[in-house]
C-alpha cells in the first residue's frame, strides 16, 4: 500500500446490515494501515465516509439527509466526504452529480484502494465502482473489529438469484466465494484476539462453495467448529430455496452452531412468491421449517417480510399473517415495498396504494408483536447462557447481551460482562427482549 494518510482522522457512518457493518470494519482497518486514526465524529474528522445500504428506498433517503448535514458542517471547516457501499455502487457518478459536496464514491469491491483514492479525491472528485468476479482479500490485519468477542467473518459476496424486488445483484454483483483457508485464518485470528463467537456473512451464505475444493457451507461450518476457542457460530443470510439437508444435519450435530436462523420468507402467499421469483412456494418453505425444527428442536427463527408487493391482494396479505401464526418467529423485519432501480419489479406498476401498504404493515407488526410477546414470555423463569455486549441501552446500570437463540437480554450483574459468557435467570419479558439477573 503506497499511499499514506498519516496524521489524518477518519469517521465512518454505517447504514445497513451486518455486511455493511463488516465493510465499515474493513474501511477503518484499511485506512488505519495507511496511517489514519479514528475520529470521534464528523466534527473532528479529516475524512468522513458514509457506508450505505440500497435495499430499501428509506435507507437511501437517510443517506441524502445525512449528506446534507455533512455539507452544512463543511461550510465551517474543510474535510473530505465519501460515499461507500451499495448506494455508491448503484448510483455511481449520478450520486456525485446530485450531491456536489461528495468528493469520492466507492463501491464494495474497491476498499483496498481507498488510501490512493482519498489522495486523488483531495484534488478532484473520484468515482470508483468497478466490479470483479474474483475475491479481493481483506485480511484480519486490515479489519478494525468493533466487538472483538464477536467477529464478523465474510465468506461470500453477491447473489445470483435476481429476486424481482432485490437490488443486491446490482449493488454487490454476482456470487463469489472466499477461499476456505482464508476464512479459517481469519477465524483463528479472531479467536487469538479474544473472539468466542463468529458470524459467517454472505448475501446468500448457504450457496457457499470453496473455490479450491468445492466444499459447501456444511463443510465450512464443520471446519470452523473445529477451530479451538470458537464457542458460538452463526451464519447469515440463508435463502430458503437452496438450504440443503446437509446443512441441517451439521446444525443438529454440532453444538457450537447456535440454534438461531435468519430465514427470509418475504411473503406467505405462493402467488406473490412466484411473482417475486423466490424459487419456492409457501408449502416448500413450511416443509423446510419443519425439517429444521425436527433436527434442532430449540431453533428460533427470524425472517423478512415485504408488504404491498405489486399485485398483492388482501387474500395474499392474510396468507402472510397466517404464516406468521403458523411458524412463530422470534423476530420479523418488515417493510413496505419500494421499487429499486434495475430490478424487474421496478419495470412494472407499483399498484398497491401507499395507504394500503401502511395499513398492512401496521397490522402485520401488531400481530408479530403479540406473537413475539407470547414467545418471549415462555422463557421467564429459565436460566440462559448469555454473551455480554456492554451496558444496556435501557440504562439503569444494567447490561445487555444475547442468547444462543439470538434473544436480547437486559440484566443486572456485579461487573461488566462484555465479551464474556454469563448465566442469567430470566425474571421477566417484553415484546422485544428478556430481563433478569446474572447468577453464579
Amino acid at each position: 500500500m503506497s499511499a499514506r494518510l498519516d496524521g489524518l482522522k477518519v469517521f465512518v457512518r454505517t447504514f445497513g446490515c451486518q455486511m455493511n457493518e463488516n465493510d465499515s470494519e474493513h474501511i477503518v482497518g484499511v485506512l488505519a494501515a495507511a496511517g489514519a486514526a479514528p475520529a470521534g465524529g464528523p466534527e473532528d474528522a479529516d475524512i468522513v465516509i458514509v457506508n450505505t445500504c440500497a435495499v430499501r428506498q428509506k435507507s437511501e433517503e437517510k443517506l441524502y439527509s445525512y449528506l446534507g448535514r455533512l455539507a452544512r458542517l463543511r461550510r465551517k471547516r474543510p474535510f473530505l466526504i465519501g460515499v461507500a457501499g451499495c448506494v455508491a455502487q448503484v448510483r455511481g457518478a449520478d450520486l456525485a452529480a446530485r450531491v456536489p459536496a461528495v468528493d469520492l464514491v466507492i463501491g464494495p469491491d474497491n476498499y483496498l484502494d481507498l488510501p490512493e483514492i482519498i489522495g486523488r479525491a483531495a484534488e478532484a472528485p473520484v468515482v470508483r465502482t468497478d466490479f470483479g468476479r474474483d475475491w479481493r482479500e481483506i485480511g484480519p490485519e486490515a479489519t478494525a473489529r468493533v466487538t472483538p468477542a464477536s467477529a464478523f467473518i465474510p465468506v461470500m459476496e453477491g447473489c445470483d438469484n435476481f429476486c424481482a424486488y432485490c437490488i443486491v445483484p446490482y449493488s454487490r454483483g454476482r456470487e463469489k466465494f472466499r477461499p476456505l483457508g482464508n476464512v479459517l485464518a481469519e477465524v483463528r485470528s479472531a479467536v487469538a484476539a479474544g473472539g468466542v463467537e463468529v458470524q459467517l456473512l454472505g448475501q446468500n451464505v448457504n450457496s457457499y462453495r470453496d473455490p479450491g475444493s468445492g466444499l459447501g457451507l456444511a463443510g465450512l461450518l464443520e471446519a470452523v467448529a473445529a477451530v479451538p476457542g470458537v464457542e458460538w457460530i452463526r451464519f447469515i443470510t440463508s435463502h430458503p430455496k437452496n438450504f440443503g439437508d446437509d446443512i441441517i444435519r451439521v446444525m443438529a450435530a454440532c453444538p457450537k452452531i447456535c440454534p438461531a436462523l435468519h430465514l427470509p420468507v418475504q411473503s406467505g402467499s405462493s402467488r406473490v412468491l412466484a411473482r417475486m421469483n423466490r424459487g419456492y412456494d409457501r408449502e416448500a418453505y413450511l416443509a423446510l421449517v419443519g425439517r429444521l425444527r425436527r433436527a434442532v428442536p430449540d431453533l428460533l427463527l427470524m425472517t423478512d417480510i415485504i408488504v404491498g408487493f405489486p399485485g398483492e391482494t388482501e387474500e395474499d396479505f392474510e396468507a402472510t399473517c397466517g404464516l406468521l401464526r403458523e411458524v412463530g418467529y422470534a423476530g420479523v423485519f418488515s417493510f413496505r415495498y419500494s421499487p429499486r432501480p434495475l430490478t424487474a419489479a421496478a419495470a412494472g406498476p407499483d399498484d398497491v396504494p401507499l395507504e394500503v401498504k401502511r395499513r398492512r404493515l401496521i397490522a402485520l407488526q401488531s400481530l408479530q408483536r403479540s406473537l413475539q410477546t407470547g414467545l418471549l414470555r415462555s422463557f421467564v423463569g429459565r436460566e440462559l447462557r448469555v454473551l455480554g455486549s456492554g451496558p444496556s441501552p435501557r440504562g439503569g446500570g444494567r447490561f445487555a447481551g444475547r442468547t444462543a437463540g439470538n434473544l436480547v437480554v437486559n440484566f443486572e450483574a456485579p461487573a461488566d460482562p462484555s465479551g464474556r459468557f454469563v448465566t442469567v435467570r430470566v425474571g421477566g419479558s417484553g415484546p422485544y427482549s428478556l430481563h433478569g439477573r446474572a447468577v453464579g
